[in-house]
């Protein structure tokens, strides 16, 4: 990666200022994954001492600063008791500790990264992001929203709900990527269901929700029926890490598991 200047902004203004100014100026965040999207930048823009690493309980919601990192969010006592431990399950499994002790989940969100192991998880999660300009904004609405300008995200909001919790990341080896994550959740009586690493960016299974959530009483056949719709609606291929069929065979194991898990089945 070729870098021809380092700027440490003083304020969230100057920082956005410099972003937008040039279409190769960037944000670095932990830096741990932007040699995967950056070749070149004529400035990278740290932000650093804005005080954007601080996690807090806030209103009913998890706010984690976006400068946050992956191991804070491991560590934290709060995010550990959110359903299951769903979002520590996902951040411990990814990587060492000495990359999880430097990447940030803002640069793991702003990434849009196809192998995340973040993104299923705050998917099933009500997560909302938080920019400089834009202000908040639904995660679903970010994520499919190609032409979003360019903007500072200071922290994502994670209501701090009650319920259970599942995730399941199949890779290799534990320091590799994903070949498949799955991540479901169960609040208030309403599933949520998302796979990723398909190897697209996870996406919730909306078809497969709406089937699930309509049924009267969930029976060992409708989550079958569920998880096999959940194949018809999922985009799957192959890559390096894993063929489409073995993709699609490992995806409906889990996504079973993961409802049974979630809702106490014990048909």
């Amino acid at each position: 990666m070729k870098v021809s200047e380092y700027v440490k902004a003083k304020s969230l203004n100057e920082a956005y200022d410099l972003l937008r100014e040039n279409k190769k100026n960037y944000i670095i965040a932990g830096g741990a994954w932007m040699k995967l999207s950056v070749k070149t930048a004529d400035k990278l823009v740290s932000l650093d001492g804005l005080g954007l690493d601080q996690i807090v309980l806030k209103d009913g919601f998890i706010e984690i600063g976006a400068l946050s990192t992956l191991g804070q969010i491991e560590t934290n006592e709060t995010i550990k008791k959110l359903l299951d431990g769903i979002l520590v399950q996902a951040t411990g499994n990814i990587m060492g500790v000495n990359i999880r002790n430097i990447a940030t989940i803002g640069g793991s969100v702003m990434g849009k990264f196809s192998f995340s192991d973040i993104y299923p998880v705050l998917e099933v999660l009500d997560t909302k992001l938080v920019f400089h300009k834009h202000g908040e904004v639904e995660l679903l609405d970010f994520l499919n929203n190609t032409k979003f300008e360019k903007d500072i995200l200071v922290k994502i909001k994670i209501r701090n709900q009650k319920g259970k919790g599942f995730f399941k990341k199949v890779a290799t080896t534990p320091l590799d990527f994903s070949i498949i994550n799955v991540a479901c959740s169960y609040v208030e009586n309403r599933l949520k269901i998302t796979v990723g690493s398909t190897p697209y960016i996870a996406k919730p299974c909306i078809k497969a929700m709406e089937y699930i959530n309509g049924v009267k009483e969930i029976t060992s056949e409708v989550i079958d029926k569920c998880s096999s719709i959940v194949l018809e609606e999922v985009k799957f291929s192959k890559n390096i890490r894993g063929s489409k069929e073995y993709r699609e065979e490992i995806a409906k194991v889990y996504v079973t598991r993961g409802i049974k898990q979630v809702i106490n089945y014990e048909g």
